[in-house]
């Protein structure tokens, strides 16, 4: 049997996946690869096979934790808002007048 998931809320809406918002989708993905290159280095390191899938077990429910946390905090667009909101300067300071009187 197939099963059909539905993406797409609506026109003009961002994708939703199983409550995954936006770009948080790409981000588990990007994790989940990183995950499995990690699995591959460390048997070919020679870690015992248990070992490693109990590491990117936990490594994967730890990442998997956080990036539904963060959709859930920041939305669609909240975290580079908040990424470009620590980008402002809290002050401006002029040493000189200069700047005022050339305008």
């Amino acid at each position: 049997m197939n099963s059909v998931y539905q993406i797409n809320k609506g026109i003009n809406q961002s994708i939703e996946f199983k409550g995954l918002k936006a770009q948080y989708i790409w981000y588990l993905g990007g994790g989940v690869v990183c995950l499995m290159i990690l699995f591959a280095i460390l048997y070919i390191v020679g870690v015992p096979s248990l070992i490693c899938v109990g590491i990117i077990g936990a490594v994967g429910g730890f990442l998997v934790f956080k990036i539904y946390r963060m959709s859930n905090q920041y939305g669609e667009y909240g975290m580079m808002k908040a990424f470009a909101k620590k980008q402002i300067p809290k002050f401006i300071n002029v040493k000189s007048r200069e700047v005022f009187i050339k305008i």
